[in-house]
């Protein structure tokens, strides 16, 4: 009989239990739908601001480094046609200054590499530069979907 005593009691604690859990599980879906109707106004501002941050970090930041970049690249540019000319001299220096056919060569070749090497550059800077737009206007178009 002890047994039946204390299963009922224990079935009377559960179902309390039970019924408490559900009220208060109701009270706080009735206290969100309160609240849902402003949430996104509230979240639509705080992602527009957050996005804009965002979006002027990433332009900022995108704008250092092509700059860094292109620094780079003259910077390579003129490593490339200073060692060209390095070249020429050291095949100048090895035949005596005759204006012989080596020299003429080195001569030619390193025009060739001072021209590609001008040409490269500025064909890479202008990569560089299409690459910053091409962020620039996703962040932009990021910027203006989440400010709608």
């Amino acid at each position: 009989m002890k047994l039946n005593y204390f299963i009922k009691q224990l079935s009377t604690v559960g179902r309390s239990l039970v019924k408490t859990l559900f009220c208060l599980a109701a009270i706080a879906l009735m206290w969100e739908g309160v609240f849902l109707a402003t949430a996104p106004a509230m979240a639509d501002t705080a992602n527009s601001i957050l996005v804009a941050d965002l979006g002027a970090r990433v332009q900022q930041k995108v704008s250092e480094d092509t700059g860094r970049t292109k620094s780079f690249i003259q910077k390579t540019a003129q490593q490339v046609k200073k060692t060209a000319n390095k070249n020429t001299e050291r095949v100048k220096q090895a035949t005596d200054d005759d204006d012989n056919f080596l020299e003429r060569r080195a001569k030619r070749d390193r025009d060739i590499v001072e021209k590609r090497a001008k040409e490269d550059a500025t064909r890479t800077q202008k990569a560089v530069d299409t690459t910053k737009n091409a962020i620039e206007r996703t962040v932009e178009n990021i910027k203006d979907t989440f400010s709608k």
